[in-house]
């Protein structure tokens, strides 16, 4: 797409969720069970197409690329959407594209792209970083034309109502991938108790499930990582979109707030930490920009990780700072449960945790510059 086009896409979807998705209906919805609302979810997928983004035409999606999705997470962080999106739109559906199998592209991302299939990707084990692979414990065992899965998966974006579930999981190949049905017997779906409420974590117990696998037996660690990548350059984006409403928000509050009859956006202390709030959201837009346009171009190769990581360390620092400070510069106000600068709080500190945390990703740059050894266990590769 062109700069023009994106301009578009961005005053579509911002239109679309300053009536689909205001701060009531946030409120509305973080306290339903399934977390989002199905109605506006059915809108989302037919009206604007955005579930099948990054999916393939082949396969009932439009095609776009990370830097069209880039632009969408940005506008859903604005407006801080509740929605099984980037835990099915993006990290599933990038799981099944980089998974090699042609076959089960075929039959599970049109049900993606079209919104009636609620996806998730379970990897995660107890405390262990997402993106430590080697820490995958949970085992499969053939059973015919099919495998049993055993073990427990831990903060499991939208787990609690996934009606497809890709599941990383060992056999005596190796990290291998499952699909397995939500409604499948001997699974356990318990939805945890989150920091924030806008998005929903759950916790998979499996004991003996039937699972289908997709791709090759012990092959899944590079598709995990890659589609892990895109996944956190897509977070990246929804984290300046919200460091960005911060941002306005407090400005708006400066211009308007008195005190010893002046706006208190006319005293230093204020102007400074409104300068350097943008400073920090410019810096995050131009990582984001930079790490989504390297998945357009074919020979970027381990350029990617390097620039996904940078793009979540520096995002999530931002978002995290940008809230905190919404909420002092709000003073009174911005403590209390009627205002959003706490929800926007809760989202920023949630996020920086997930698809791998803010310290993972520094080692990981780290890493690939020379500085640290790579932040996986040092007894057994990803891939093992």
């Amino acid at each position: 797409m062109t700069v023009d086009e994106h301009r578009e896409l961005r005053r579509s979807v911002r239109r679309f969720l300053e009536t689909a998705s205001p701060s009531a209906e946030v409120r509305r919805v973080m306290e339903t069970g399934a977390g989002y609302d199905r109605a506006v979810w059915r809108r989302l997928a037919g009206e604007l197409g955005l579930t099948g983004l990054i999916v393939p035409e082949e396969y009932g999606g439009a095609g776009a690329g990370v830097a069209e999705l880039a632009v969408v997470m940005e506008e859903m962080g604005r407006a801080l959407m509740c929605g099984p999106y980037l835990s099915g739109a993006v990290l599933a559906a990038a799981v099944l594209l980089r998974s090699g199998d042609a076959r089960a592209c075929a039959e599970l991302l049109p049900g993606i792209a079209d919104g009636s299939v609620i996806a998730t990707v379970a990897v995660a084990e107890g405390n262990h970083d997402v993106r430590d692979l080697a820490r995958v414990r949970a085992s499969a065992r053939r059973d015919g034309d099919l495998h049993r899965l055993y073990g427990e998966k831990t903060l499991v974006i939208d787990g609690h109502t996934a009606g497809l579930l890709l599941v990383a999981a060992r056999t005596e190949a190796g990290l291998s991938l499952f699909a397995v049905d939500g409604a499948a017997d001997g699974m356990l779906r318990e939805e945890l108790p989150a920091l924030d409420p806008t998005r929903k974590l759950a916790r998979i117990a499996l004991d003996g499930v039937f699972a289908r696998l997709i791709g090759t037996e012990g092959a899944a660690g590079t598709a995990l990582e890659e589609a892990l990548d895109l996944a956190a350059v897509a977070l990246a984006a929804e984290q300046t979109g919200g460091a960005e409403r911060c941002l306005e928000l407090s400005v708006e509050y400066a211009k308007t707030r008195e005190q010893f009859g002046r706006p208190i956006g006319a005293f230093q202390a204020i102007k400074h930490k409104c300068a350097d709030m943008l400073l920090e959201v410019q810096a995050a837009k131009a990582a984001v920009e930079y790490a989504a346009g390297l998945w357009g171009q074919d020979d970027a190769g381990a350029e990617r990780g390097l620039a996904a990581s940078t793009a979540r360390a520096h995002c999530s620092d931002a978002y995290v700072h940008a809230a905190g400070e919404t909420v002092q510069i709000h003073g009174g106000i911005g403590f209390t449960w009627e205002h959003d600068a706490h929800l926007y709080l809760r989202r920023a500190k949630s996020s920086a945790l997930l698809l791998g945390s803010t310290s993972w990703h520094l080692e990981r740059v780290a890493a690939e510059i020379g500085l640290a050894p790579t932040p996986t266990s040092p007894k057994e590769s990803v891939h093992a």
